[in-house]
């Protein structure tokens, strides 16, 4: 069997084949497009092929697997990967030969690779949040523009924006400027209620994600993030592992006695990490959980740590929840708080 590194970007790929003895059968750099794997790769028996992750890597396995080729896509931060990699030189070349031999050799961690279902709610998600940015940046100019003359917009939601502006004592000269933004504002409220609609429709059909919206703070677009985040709750070992893989947990040096704890270590996904914040304000200032064990914990916290950490420690803990919800098939059931010793 030949073995196969491929070092993926944007437009050119460098491609590195080796036999069952190491040895290099073929070095080639190749456009990255359908046509030109298929030229250099559909004529040759079926190989295993590496390749990183990436934001390519998805359609390129599914390119090369349709070719008869099997395909790895491996964890770009497993070390053991580039051994053989030297740290004075890099070029894509060296790169394609690493990844070909950790082929061979077995030194690679294969990563999860999202089902096609998943991948469109991620995309949808995307696509949310440019239109939730956009909408952001726009308000924002508007509202500086306004306060060159004094005029100040009262605080208020942002799909009531444009008519808080419109409520004011504009001139006609005001009003001229700041309409064109307000116009695409307008529209921008009409796609992004359309995004969430398609959003919230995927999640009344997924019991999974519609589980997860039983928990307080969690609504539609969260519950869409962690499912299509997590994907298959079973390559979890446990809530503590999934916790880790949104990046929710302190980073840690440890050695000896010495032990130090940091910041979060915000690896994965971004987006999940920031609605999962966000969920736990929610629940922190639900009328729901007034009286629930998960709250008092975390007013405890708060007024220990600060608030800002418990809420933080209140999204790690939630991000525990959603995974136990999602494994057992069930729903949120907070438990009470205890009262105090000796009421």
């Amino acid at each position: 069997m030949e073995y196969i590194g491929i070092d993926v970007h944007q437009r050119a790929c460098q491609v590195c084949i080796l036999d069952s003895t190491g040895r290099v059968v073929l070095e080639r750099r190749v456009g990255t497009n359908r046509e030109r794997f298929a030229a250099l790769l559909g004529r040759r028996a079926p190989a295993r092929v590496l390749l990183e992750a990436s934001t390519e890597s998805e359609w390129v396995a599914r390119a090369l697997e349709a070719l008869g080729h099997e395909v790895i896509v491996a964890d770009p931060n497993f070390a053991p990967m580039y051994a053989t990699r030297s740290r004075r030189v890099k070029t894509d070349r060296r790169d394609a030969r690493t990844l070909a031999a950790a082929c061979r050799l077995g030194a690679y961690r294969a990563a999860h690779r999202t089902s096609a279902a998943q991948r469109v709610v991620r995309a949808q998600l995307a696509v949310r949040d440019a239109l939730v940015h956009t909408r952001t940046r726009y308000i924002n100019v508007v509202r500086a523009v306004l306060r060159q003359d004094g005029m100040r917009v009262p605080s208020g939601g942002a799909a009531t924006f444009a008519a808080r502006v419109r409520a004011l004592a504009l001139t006609a000269t005001q009003a001229a400027v700041v309409a064109p933004l307000l116009e695409v504002l307008a529209a921008l409220h009409r796609e992004l209620a359309a995004v969430e609609a398609t959003v919230a429709r995927g999640v009344a059909q997924s019991q999974a994600a519609s589980r997860l919206c039983t928990v307080p703070g969690v609504g539609p677009v969260t519950a869409a993030a962690v499912v299509a985040t997590l994907d298959d709750v079973s390559r979890f070992a446990g809530a503590a592992q999934v916790a880790a893989y949104l990046g929710l947990v302190p980073r840690e040096r440890s050695s000896g006695e010495r032990h130090w704890r940091g910041a979060l270590t915000k690896t994965g996904n971004r987006r999940v990490r920031w609605l999962l914040v966000q969920a736990a304000w929610g629940y922190w200032r639900s009328r729901a959980t007034a009286g629930t064990a998960l709250r008092a914990w975390a007013v405890r916290l708060a007024a220990r740590r600060g608030k800002q950490r418990a809420i933080v420690a209140l999204a790690r803990r939630l991000s525990r929840v959603l995974y136990a919800v999602w494994r057992d098939g069930s729903t949120f059931t907070p438990l009470p708080a205890l009262a105090p010793a000796g009421a």
